[in-house]
């Protein structure tokens, strides 16, 4: 069985589930967590966020699968995939001016997340999903799914476990991955 069986949902959630591991807007849900401690109203603003982002970066990269020709989209994708798998291995620090909104849990974690999320390696892996998987929807629902499986125990459990999570097992894991990505797409081409 390879990866094309798989359904875009469970390979986009799948894909950014592991890649957002250790990344900074784990971080950033880690210190909302902290400092909100409401977990509800975070969890729904990573989610709307989340989705408005992605929605987003998919579009982009469903444009992207319609400029270029097939061959060239292949090389395009693989390459950013393996960039991907190299960026996995190195950690995130949280920015100390991630902006935080005084309004509330809410719509603090919708701004800091949607901004957190720009240019970040979960974009652009939405990006190159889309660009390589269709339907649409189906690529956001999964990024956004795996965005949560990633973050919401981190914003549940908070602080207390946070040191305990072996993030330099997770970005290995999320770097394998992304270079299996990379291998299938040079070696199968983009659908």
């Amino acid at each position: 069985m390879d990866i094309a069986s798989f359904s875009p949902a469970l390979v986009s959630a799948g894909t950014v589930a592991l890649a957002e591991i250790g990344d900074k807007t784990q971080l950033l849900a880690l210190v909302l967590a902290a400092r909100f401690r409401k977990p509800v109203p975070i969890v729904a603003g990573i989610l709307v966020a989340t989705l408005l982002n992605h929605a987003l970066a998919g579009w982009l990269g469903t444009l992207v699968a319609h400029w270029l020709t097939p061959q060239v989209l292949r090389w395009v994708v693989a390459g950013s995939f393996l960039a991907i798998a190299l960026w996995s291995l190195k950690p995130d620090t949280l920015d100390e001016d991630t902006p935080v909104s005084a309004h509330g849990a809410l719509m603090a974690t919708v701004v800091a997340f949607f901004l957190a999320e720009i240019g970040d390696k979960t974009q652009v892996a939405t990006v190159l999903l889309a660009a390589n998987y269709s339907p649409l929807w189906q690529v956001v629902a999964g990024t956004t799914i795996g965005m949560l499986l990633a973050n919401v125990p981190v914003v549940i459990l908070g602080a207390r476990f946070a040191h305990r999570l072996p993030l330099r097992a997770a970005r290995t894991a999320a770097a394998l991955l992304f270079l299996a990505l990379a291998a299938w797409v040079a070696w199968h081409g983009v659908r």
